[in-house]
């Protein structure tokens, strides 16, 4: 089943990975990365992000600060 708000979820994804097949595609990111014990882009500030570290640990990290 295609997203009917992948192109309105891609202009509002943080994800800076050039090679992500799931841009814009929340559901399946949101999968992706649970099943990787990880969270997606969008759980991150920008500055966290960019390091492609999706650990929970960093989530709680840049979040108790």
């Amino acid at each position: 089943m295609a997203c009917e708000r992948v192109n309105e979820n891609a202009r509002n994804c943080s994800c800076t990975y050039s090679g992500c097949s799931r841009h814009g595609k929340c559901c399946e990111c949101l999968q992706y990365h649970l099943n990787m014990d990880q969270l997606p882009a969008c759980c991150f500030p920008p500055e966290v992000e960019k390091t492609y570290d999706r650990s929970f640990r960093a989530f709680v990290k840049c979040h108790s600060q």
